[in-house]
């Protein structure tokens, strides 16, 4: 190769395997789909999972990719060493059950010796010690010398996680240094002392290892490959780390030009410029990939990263923010690879930012709160900081646990993470049921997943909503069946289907499944991972058996409401690109007869106007009465074409593309209406946010949105009937009724104030003494709470040594409120205890401070009885 750069040597790889018939696919998210066992994506072959199941069927038994992945488990070492790193892509080549060991060892050694000419002196082969056959390959079908190739054991060169697919690897290693290795035990010496490292791993994954571990034969073996980028990439330049490659580098002086730190004058200062310089890569490319700031889950790894990384800037002596200038950085080397970036780059910025000025704002309170913990700390001599303290820190400051524990460390201290993980279980937990539970490679074990995978459903439902069509599978939902009776609840696949299954935010068909022997109802359609179409029925009537002819017939009335509601969303998402802006994009949708629900990115709560503008501009389209046109075409004309999609999706080579007019167009698969005007109506009912940074609008159309406003035109009727006045003058007269209860709300309260102040001398002329308090007590009628807190405070300051208890009845309770001088304390009087005895009486409780205390009851009637208790509490509480 004439270059060697990082993005050079990416689309090296890819052209390669792609002249090797290798379908290139793009990367896929970092935020697994379909696949509950993962939080991120970490290794290339992770969104690649269920394809070597055979729960997916693959575009291509040959695929190629440069897969980005997240990996945070050695986060503590990012920066204290010159290899450690969160995002990292994965190179790799991968063959379902098509071709195996000889041309994936073969395709290896080309590309490494002829593509990128690596001197095949430097090179070094593992294989795992029983694999005869892969050592047959090596030495007979490529150049490498025998010698330079070592059999080591299963830790080493064999792949396999519990049970599931496995089987034995083949590394290549390359010599950093142009040692002698002439046995095993110099090999493994020399990669210990990382004199040689492994740059690609080659699994020959041909068993799968039972529950009794018991490695039974593929019928069809597979070859999963992967070599790091960034490791490939030290190697073809020549460098000793991952910091000194070319784009990651471009990052670094970036940083060192913002802060004005040098690289490699200090090695404190160069672990805070390495932090920056991966944790802003990573978190860029989680934030492309739709992840936002949180407290929880992918959330909280970015948030962790981001956070860590404007830390590390203020000890480089950074003072304002920063981050989004790195950013630029970020995207400015890796656009070419990932041109998502490009397109939402001003949305990066923003999360970014508003994540920076969150965490600016509360850092120096957290860290003043954090210095007077490790003063503390230091005085008792402990050493150790509460997990109740780090949590607090977490939870009030944002502070990360591994933030704190790095300051922490700084010192020679550390946090009690048990406790700190006590406070964060419920949090934990919380984030596990939502993420569910599955096994590592995706499987499931329902019986919707175990399908004959040959079974394909065709949908015919953009065309008909009935339809006729032979029964393929039948199950009672315990297990696969060849009848299913009247009464039992199962599901059926058939070779054609009129249903929608749930999809895209669209929710799945109802309707009905008959022929003259038996009636079911279809109460739910969905698919499972492998794209099987499952029809979910309760048996009315009769029997159904395999193979079949059955007619199918889908609730048209609830499907045109989803297609008025769907077509909507469309719509809706166009007119807030034009009134909200550009950085506008779709985060999530449900669709269903009722109501459309669309999640869009955005970072504040959208005024009256803007709500105003987009619902006009949506009902202006409907009424235009465009047509909406569905045309089939492959992912690059699409996009060429301009019609939107969401960023994180995978789609297959043919896609569907719907447009309404000129209005919109965007990727679906979902069911529309034939023209803008059948929707009728649109109205939003409310707006909110989700989450930082996402935004909810609810709508409805169509005959609810009519019903909507009638109700609300039915409100006005019935309020302008009780007002007496015509729905003109409503709002008028409202107003005016407002001002009128206001003036005599005040009047009221007066009046009320004057009835306390002229019972004062009253209630203190009933006062009594006991024990040498004065204890002065009464019962008052529709008194607020301040008003007799207020008169008991007057009743006491005037009168030294004395407990005052009020009582106030007000329609089915009663209010209670004590006050007592500091003499009186002083004798023993404990208001609180007094309150908690007295409101128990009158069906409450309450409590307070010795000199101030206030309760509740629901027994108005019992109030004499508890006042009448008071002198003998007083009694045995003054010394």
């Amino acid at each position: 190769m004439d270059k060697t750069g990082l993005n050079e040597i990416r689309e090296a790889y890819l052209s390669f395997f792609e002249s090797k018939h290798h379908l290139r696919m793009n990367s896929f998210s970092l935020v697994p789909k379909d696949d509950k066992s993962l939080l991120l994506i970490n290794a290339g072959m992770a969104p690649l999972k269920s394809y070597f199941t055979g729960l997916k069927t693959p575009p291509s038994k040959r695929v190629t990719t440069c897969q980005k992945c997240i990996r945070t488990g050695d986060i503590e070492n990012v920066g204290k060493t010159s290899r450690h790193g969160t995002f990292f892509e994965m190179l790799g080549n991968f063959s379902f059950g098509d071709y195996f060991k000889e041309e994936a060892i073969q395709w290896a050694w080309e590309f490494v010796t002829e593509i990128l000419k690596i001197s095949k002196d430097r090179l070094y082969v593992t294989i795992y010690h029983e694999d005869d056959e892969a050592y047959k390959i090596w030495s007979e079908k490529t150049d490498i010398q025998t010698s330079r190739i070592f059999r080591l054991g299963k830790e080493d060169n064999f792949w396999e996680i519990g049970q599931g697919p496995c089987g034995p690897s083949s590394e290549i290693h390359y010599d950093r240094v142009g040692i002698e290795v002439n046995s095993t035990e110099e090999f493994i010496k020399a990669q210990d002392e990382d004199k040689i490292i492994e740059f690609w791993n080659l699994v020959f994954t041909q068993f799968n290892k039972d529950e009794n571990g018991v490695y039974n034969k593929l019928p069809n073996p597979n070859i999963d490959t992967g070599m790091g980028l960034e490791r490939i990439a030290t190697i073809m330049q020549g460098v000793s780390n991952i910091f000194e490659i070319d784009t990651v580098e471009n990052i670094l002086n970036k940083v060192s030009s913002i802060s004005g730190v040098s690289y490699g004058e200090s090695s404190k200062n160069d672990i805070s410029l390495r932090i920056i310089t991966d944790h802003v890569k990573g978190f860029t490319m989680l934030i492309s990939d739709g992840v936002l700031p949180s407290n929880e889950g992918r959330g909280y790894v970015l948030r962790r990263l981001l956070r860590r990384a404007a830390r590390h800037g203020r000890l480089l002596g950074i003072k304002d923010s920063f981050l989004t200038k790195i950013v630029d950085e970020v995207i400015e080397n890796y656009k070419g690879a990932y041109p998502e970036l490009i397109e939402k780059k001003d949305y990066i910025k923003k999360v970014v930012a508003l994540e920076e000025e969150r965490f600016n704002e509360t850092i120096d309170s957290g860290m003043d709160i954090l210095n007077n913990y490790i003063e503390e700390i230091k005085t008792s001599n402990k050493g150790v900081l509460s997990g109740e303290k780090a949590f607090k820190l977490y939870d009030t400051y944002g502070f990360p646990l591994e933030l704190t524990e790095e300051i922490l460390e700084e010192k020679s201290l550390k946090v009690d993470k048990e406790e700190f993980n006590r406070e964060m279980e419920s949090q934990r937990q919380r984030a596990r049921d939502a993420r569910g539970e599955s096994n590592y490679m995706g499987s499931e074990d329902s019986l919707i997943s175990k399908i004959d995978k040959t079974i394909n459903t065709e949908f015919v439902g953009y065309y008909d909503t009935k339809f006729s069509s032979t029964v393929k599978v039948i199950s009672n939902n315990k297990d696969f069946v060849e009848t299913i009776n009247e009464g039992e609840e199962g599901f059926i696949v058939t070779e054609k289907t009129p249903f929608y299954a749930e999809m895209g935010g669209q929710v799945g068909d109802i309707g009905i499944i008959y022929n003259d022997n038996f009636k079911a109802e279809v109460i739910d359609c969905k698919k499972n991972l492998s794209g099987k179409v499952i029809h979910i029925i309760k048996m009315l009537e009769g029997s159904l058996t395999l193979g079949e002819r059955v007619v199918l017939q889908v609730d048209t009335q609830r499907r045109n409401n989803i297609c008025k509601n769907h077509t909507a969303t469309h719509i809706l998402h166009k007119a807030l690109k034009v009134i909200v802006g550009e950085h506008v994009n779709q985060a999530g949708s449900y669709v269903d007869a009722d109501k459309l629900r669309f999640d869009f990115t955005h970072f504040s709560s959208m005024t009256e106007e803007e709500l105003k503008a987009v619902e006009e501009m949506v009902n202006k389209e409907i009424m235009e009465a465009n047509m909406v046109i569905t045309d089939e075409m492959t992912l690059e004309e699409a996009k060429n074409s301009g019609a939107m999609a969401l960023f994180d999706e995978k789609y297959s080579q043919k896609v569907r593309v719907v447009s309404v007019g000129d209005f919109s167009s965007e990727l679906c698969g979902g069911t529309h209406v034939k023209n803008s005007g059948q929707i009728g109506l649109f109205k939003i009912i409310s707006e909110s946010g989700v989450a930082a940074g996402i935004r909810r609008i609810e709508a409805i159309t169509g005959i609810n949105a009519l019903r909507y406003f009638e109700i609300k035109t039915e409100l006005i009727k019935e309020g302008s009937q009780i007002l007496k006045a015509s729905e003109k003058e409503f709002i008028n007269k409202l107003n005016n009724v407002v001002s009128e209860l206001k003036e005599k709300e005040k009047e009221i309260a007066e009046l009320k104030q004057k009835l306390v102040s002229s019972s004062e001398d009253d209630i203190q002329s009933s006062a009594i003494e006991v024990k040498g308090v004065k204890l002065i007590k009464a019962i008052l009628n529709d008194i607020d709470a301040n008003s007799l807190r207020e008169l008991a405070e007057k009743l006491r300051n005037k009168n030294d040594n004395s407990l005052v208890v009020l009582a106030s009845i007000t329609e089915d309770k009663v209010n209670f409120v004590a006050m007592a001088s500091k003499e009186a304390v002083l004798k023993g009087v404990h208001c609180g205890k007094i309150i908690k005895e007295i409101a128990s009486i009158a069906g409450g409780g309450g409590g307070g401070r010795p000199d101030m205390a206030q309760a509740g009851g629901k027994l108005p009637e019992k109030a004499q009885e508890a006042l009448n208790k008071i002198q003998t509490i007083l009694e045995t509480l003054i010394k």
